[in-house]
């Protein structure tokens, strides 16, 4: 149960996003897309044991582009969409406000923590991106080369 609620949270929001950029119910497109952001939250929970929230991000957002891969793949829809959403939970917009809040109010020893933490969770939220994405692409070009295609499309 100290699971399922933030998670469930987690979907729910993913839907409020969803909702405000117009994202359409389409082939499920809105319920699929807030699910992976509700299967990176429940990753990052899982990962509690770490004591480490920036591995934590790290194997959520993986976990999450792959999710996003797959879904791609299956209704022949942009990664992108997958992604973005499902990346929403992960985002540090807490160490954001707090790094900019510090710096308002001059402390800069707290600025400087917060903003190294909260680039460090950023870095691992974009470096997991990268790897998935990149290993799928590298896949591709993969495949067409064993089928002969000469890598182009």
């Amino acid at each position: 149960m100290n699971i399922l609620l933030p998670c469930l949270y987690s979907f729910i929001g993913c839907i409020g996003y969803c909702l405000s950029f117009n994202i359409r119910p389409r082939k499920q497109m809105l319920l699929l897309s807030s699910a992976g952001g509700a299967l990176g939250w429940c990753v990052y929970l899982l990962c509690g044991g770490i004591k480490n929230d920036i591995i934590q991000s790290f194997f959520a957002i993986i976990v999450v582009a792959v999710y996003s891969e797959i879904m791609a793949r299956l209704y022949k829809a942009p990664a992108t969409v997958y992604l973005v959403v499902g990346l929403i939970p992960l985002v540090p917009g807490g160490g954001i406000y707090y790094t900019m809040e510090y710096c308002i109010n001059g402390d800069m020893m707290n600025f400087m923590n917060t903003g190294i933490h909260t680039f460090g969770i950023a870095g691992a939220l974009s470096i997991g991106i990268l790897l998935v994405s990149g290993g799928v692409r590298l896949l591709n070009v993969v495949g067409r080369l064993r089928r002969g295609n000469g890598g182009q499309d």
